[in-house]
């Protein structure tokens, strides 16, 4: 039986711990809160994210993370993009030197500007192929329901990607195989900035012209850094692209979506963190997703406005006005 570990309790990793073990893995959930644990363990629900999900009795949970790292084919990172250095760092030397380390993680290191492959990569001494990445339009809430959904697994190495393809495919969730993990993060990351663009102009009461109009035009900017790094320009007309920024701007099961719509209403950049239960990854990974396109010449005049009014403070309705007075271009320029 496939093993796998999955470090992280909250709504995606408790979601896709389910999906490993509906498709006949023996899953071992690491998480902090030993009162959640045990929830895992003696209840097979987790009642602080996803209460309704009826979790596999192939999953468990411990607060150890060797324990959950013992036998591990596929180590599993679930939990929030900037804290991942820090945590793989206490985490590599348990890991099983064969073992595929698998990114859920959605956002782009502050500081380096590295992509999370790169981090597991360097922080775990992992080679490239041995190092996959799990994205596409995958809401949490949903699949923990069960309900169908796709998605796309990526890996230098294909005959790793179609290994983990197999461990988690199940008659609801169904992945496919990508070689271009750099597209695939990218189209992961900045989908997170987009969605908050999208969100608040939803909160400051535009219409669908609007939000369809930062969507496709949000994406033109991901494939415009994407191609810059070496991404197939493909991946984000895919399910890593197109597919998840739709269900990242459109649901408001969406964090950063909801995040965003609360700072077009007028609340504060303190306020929307303090009702926001979860992380929007898209708040931190707006600066670093903003410095990477920095760093290859990529004008990203959507991101660069999330980053002015989360960061900077400047007023929603001013941003707005000055992206709608840009000189105008060609659509493909």
């Amino acid at each position: 039986m496939t093993r796998c570990a999955v470090y992280g309790t909250g709504s995606w990793g408790t979601a896709f711990a389910m999906v490993l073990g509906d498709a006949g893995c023996e899953v071992t959930m690491w998480g902090r809160r030993a009162g959640l644990v045990d929830a895992v363990n003696t209840g097979r629900t987790n009642p602080d994210y996803l209460p309704d999900a009826e979790l596999p009795a192939s999953v468990r949970a411990t607060t150890d993370p060797a324990e959950a790292a013992h036998g591990a084919d596929f180590t599993v990172l679930a939990i929030p993009s900037q804290t991942l250095r820090e945590n793989l760092t206490a985490w590599a030397p348990l890991l099983p030197a064969d073992t595929v380390l698998v990114s859920l993680m959605k956002g782009v290191e502050l500081g380096t500007a590295k992509r999370m492959s790169e981090v597991v990569e360097e922080v775990a001494k992992a080679p490239a192929e041995r190092v996959a990445v799990l994205t596409g339009p995958n809401l949490a809430k949903e699949i923990a329901a069960r309900q169908p959904a796709a998605a796309v697994v990526a890996c230098a190495d294909e005959a790793v990607a179609r290994r983990l393809q197999a461990a988690c495919h199940t008659p609801y969730f169904r992945p496919y195989t990508n070689t271009d993990v750099v597209g695939a993060e990218l189209g992961g990351a900045v989908k997170n900035v987009i969605a908050l663009a999208v969100g608040m102009a939803g909160g400051m009461g535009l219409g669908d012209n609007a939000k369809a109009s930062l969507i496709t035009r949000g994406l033109a900017e991901t494939t415009r850094l994407g191609l810059a790094m070496g991404a197939d320009a493909h991946t984000f007309a895919g399910l890593a692209g197109m597919g998840d920024l739709v269900a990242t701007c459109s649901s408001p099961l969406s964090r950063n979506n909801t995040f965003g719509a609360n700072l077009g209403r007028g609340m504060t950049l303190e306020e929307t963190i303090a009702v926001t239960k979860q992380t929007a990854e898209g708040v931190k990974s707006c600066e670093s997703v903003l410095d990477l396109a920095r760093r290859h010449g990529v004008d990203m005049p959507i991101t660069e406005t999330v980053v002015d009014i989360v960061h900077e403070g400047k007023p929603p309705l001013v941003a707005l006005k000055e992206l709608m007075s840009r000189s105008a271009k060609p659509e493909r320029h």
